[in-house]
């Protein structure tokens, strides 16, 4: 019998190139199936960050002083082409300093890793913890101000979204609350009431009962945006837990990732985060060059103390990240002018006294002026936004 003919080199070349057409056709095929499943869901399209799986890991996992748990985050990266970040934020009154830039910082970290970020506007939880007065027509236009802060600052959108509790609870409702009222009955008010920090309440506070359903429908809020990271802050790590024990509860498998970032101190000596009712403690991201000169001046900073020092923490979490130096001006004598490139060294220098107090606030006071100057001028130049700033200026902050 005579042998097949053998396959010329440009017939097997032929046959290589129509199979990597194939696989490409494939691989643009699978594209279209995750881009339109990532649009059923509401969130952005894949895309191509250029960063491998360990590179995605170490950039979300910068953004959180504590992550329940790392092996999940990094299979939740691994696996699912669009993870959902979430955070939500009571529209309470002017943003400081920790809500505008660390807040942005982390978003976009989140965002250059391939997450869609979900901004949940909780205007009726405002409502329900007594912000504003109650009043929740000014509740809406201080949301509307906080998101004017965050484009003025350098947030990346293009993978943002901000939803509106009120409009989208009222949309879904038949979704939401059956949501809600079994996450009610699988918990003990004692467990319920262990999550009252999160509104900056206590158990011993007398509470309105509106204040006692807030935990259940926060919690509620993490499946309802299908939300696979909860990016909050650490004081909200009770309510963040008890979704993650509903899921044990309803044995469901994938339990979302809290990925809590730092608390800023506020400026006074003891206190453990800014507050808003005292306009002292913190900066405010559209003060002027001025208040936060006379801020900074008089904020605590003992010598040769980082423990409970909110300057060095201002350096460490605000300007480091953002500038990625931290300059000194000083004269000749007193030691001369030093560009710091890591925290470690600032920290280093302030213990051993080579950097004084003196030398922080004025530096510090630089940094931070010229990271806010876009949101000033924003607000100067932008007749609405301009509007907007001097209409919540006038209302009074609730506790």
């Amino acid at each position: 019998r005579r042998a097949a003919p053998r396959r010329t080199s440009s017939a097997k070349m032929a046959d290589a190139a129509a199979a990597e057409m194939e696989q490409m056709k494939v691989e643009e095929e699978k594209k279209e199936v995750v881009t339109a499943l990532a649009g059923a869901f509401g969130v952005a399209p894949p895309v191509d960050t250029g960063l491998t799986l360990d590179e995605k890991f170490a950039l979300c996992r910068s953004v959180g002083e504590e992550c329940i748990q790392e092996e999940e985050l990094r299979n939740l990266l691994d696996k699912k082409p669009v993870p959902v970040c979430y955070d939500g934020f009571e529209p309470s009154g002017r943003m400081h300093i920790a809500q505008g830039v660390m807040k942005c910082l982390n978003v976009n970290k989140l965002t250059r890793a391939g997450c869609h970020f979900k901004f949940w506007v909780a205007d009726w939880f405002a409502l329900m913890n007594n912000k504003m007065g109650g009043d929740l027509k000014k509740i809406q236009k201080v949301g509307a101000y906080m998101v004017e802060v965050w484009k003025a600052i350098g947030m990346d959108l293009t993978r943002v979204e901000f939803i509106w509790s009120s409009e989208e609870i009222n949309k879904r409702g038949h979704e939401y609350w059956p949501l809600v009222l079994d996450i009610a009955r699988r918990n003990k008010l004692a467990r319920v009431l262990r999550c009252t920090q999160i509104m900056g309440r206590s158990e011993t506070d007398e509470l309105a009962a509106s204040q006692i359903f807030y935990p259940v429908m926060q919690c509620a809020d993490i499946f309802f945006l299908k939300a696979d990271i909860c990016q909050l802050g650490v004081d909200q790590r009770k309510v963040n837990m008890l979704a993650r024990e509903y899921c044990d509860d309803i044995k469901r498998k994938n339990k979302p990732v809290i990925l809590s970032h730092h608390m800023l101190m506020g400026l006074k000596q003891g206190q453990e985060k800014m507050s808003k009712s005292d306009p002292e403690s913190a900066i405010f991201m559209e003060d002027s060059e001025a208040d936060v000169n006379v801020k900074l001046k008089k904020a605590y900073c003992p010598p040769g103390e980082v423990t409970g020092n909110p300057c060095l923490e201002y350096v460490k979490y605000i300007v480091m990240p953002w500038a990625g130096v931290f300059s000194v001006k000083r004269k000749e004598d007193d030691g001369g002018d030093k560009d710091y490139v890591t925290y470690e060294e600032v920290e280093k220098d302030f213990v051993n006294g080579d950097l004084h107090p003196g030398d922080v606030k004025p530096a510090l006071a630089r940094h931070i002026n010229v990271i806010l100057q876009p949101v000033r001028d924003h607000f100067v130049n932008d007749p609405e936004a301009k509007k907007l700033l001097d209409t919540i200026k006038k209302y009074k902050v609730t506790k």
